[in-house]
């Protein structure tokens, strides 16, 4: 009896398999889309447009002022863009927009008040600043005229005098921490003081140099070596903590390379840890500096006002920037509008000031870095 054999018309050669077009392969078929639809590059530009139309439209119906008007806009272009995106681009695309706008708004929530401050102080401290008001002061000046030479002089006088206290503390603590102390009880001692005064107010640094100068000259005591020693309190737990950072930072294969050829450690330090550190450690000296630069609490107790000129910080009173400004706005006397103009440019004056350090740090950074090229 012979065999029989049956026929699969879908395995007869040449025919086209069902659900398949013909030419079509398989990778194909099944491959999934490499890019899906995306918004045009201006659709949040027209979202951002529509919005603050929205919130101007709203303002003027319910007679709202213009911070209601621009969170109704920020809330409408949080919502509006994210549901256009998941509609459009899908919900990946869309968190990702979302991520980015809060990062974004969060970054413009931080500039406000910046931006703010400063436009206040550059609208009403510009027109005050001239050659009078930087070489005279106010010795005699009642009303119109006179100057900020003397707070400046005080400001500068004070600041370096504690910076002559501070940084050799705040340098040879961090030295102790990090090369000759690490683990032992006392360094751990040192390291939560450091922690501690790190927070502790500027008035309470006042405070205390007022109590030591009472001490030692009798009550009613006031001279600018005063605000020095209250300005280096508040110094020298930020030189030490940069110091500590910038020495650890100091590769350990250094160190024993100069241990392995003899070198003594202390001169291990001085030539070898300290140089290799030195950007650090002066762009942290200067960040202090600018940080006590502009305290008025620990000055307007120790260091006092006065009208005049003083260029001995140990003896009588010294004027500084910030006290000025404090008296001028609060006390400007009679007519009060130029004792506030005063204010505004002595305010000027210390934010360039400032400024100006932070621009110091960073360049003398730059130039004491490690060089790596060759």
């Amino acid at each position: 009896m012979s065999a029989t054999s049956t026929s699969n018309p879908t395995s007869t050669p040449g025919a086209t398999p069902p659900g398949r077009e013909p030419g079509a392969t398989p990778a194909a078929r099944v491959r999934p889309p490499l890019s899906r639809p995306q918004l045009p590059r201006w659709a949040p530009a027209l979202v951002a447009v529509g919005a603050l139309a929205v919130g101007a439209l709203l303002a003027i119906v319910l007679s709202w002022g213009p911070v209601a008007s621009a969170l109704v806009a920020a809330v409408v272009f949080h919502v509006v863009m994210p549901v256009w995106s998941h509609a459009v681009e899908g919900p990946r695309r869309a968190k990702d927009r979302v991520a980015a706008h809060v990062v974004w708004t969060a970054f413009a929530l931080a500039m406000f008040p910046l931006v703010t401050l400063l436009w206040q102080v550059l609208s009403n401290g510009l027109p005050v600043l001239s050659a009078e008001f930087f070489t005279y002061s106010m010795r005699n000046v009642v009303g119109e005229g006179g100057g900020i030479y003397h707070a400046i002089m005080g400001t500068l006088i004070i600041t370096m005098w504690a910076t002559v206290i501070s940084v050799p503390i705040g340098v040879l603590a961090a030295i102790h921490l990090v090369e000759y102390g690490q683990g032992s009880r006392l360094a751990k001692w040192i390291t939560f003081l450091v922690d501690v005064m790190t927070g502790i107010p500027s008035i309470v640094a006042g405070l205390f140099a007022y109590a030591l100068f009472v001490m030692i000259f009798g009550p009613g005591v006031r001279m600018g070596i005063g605000g020095a020693v209250a300005l280096s309190v508040l110094m020298i737990p930020v030189v030490v903590r940069s110091t500590e950072e910038m020495l650890k930072l100091v590769p350990d294969e250094l160190r024993e390379a100069s241990y392995a050829l003899g070198v003594p450690k202390w001169r291990t330090v001085t030539k070898v840890v300290l140089p290799t550190a030195m950007a650090g450690i002066v762009t942290g000296v200067t960040l202090a500096i600018a940080r006590v630069a502009g305290e008025t609490a620990p000055l307007l107790i120790i260091a006092g006002a006065t009208d005049s000129v003083n260029f001995n910080a140990f003896s009588e009173r010294m004027a500084t920037l910030p006290v000025f400004i404090y008296y001028s706005y609060m006390q400007p006397g009679v007519p009060a509008h130029f004792g506030q103009e005063r204010a505004w440019g002595a305010a000027l004056v210390l934010i360039a000031i400032v400024m100006g350090l932070n621009l110091i740090a960073r360049a003398v950074g730059k130039y004491f870095a490690p060089k790596t090229g060759r």
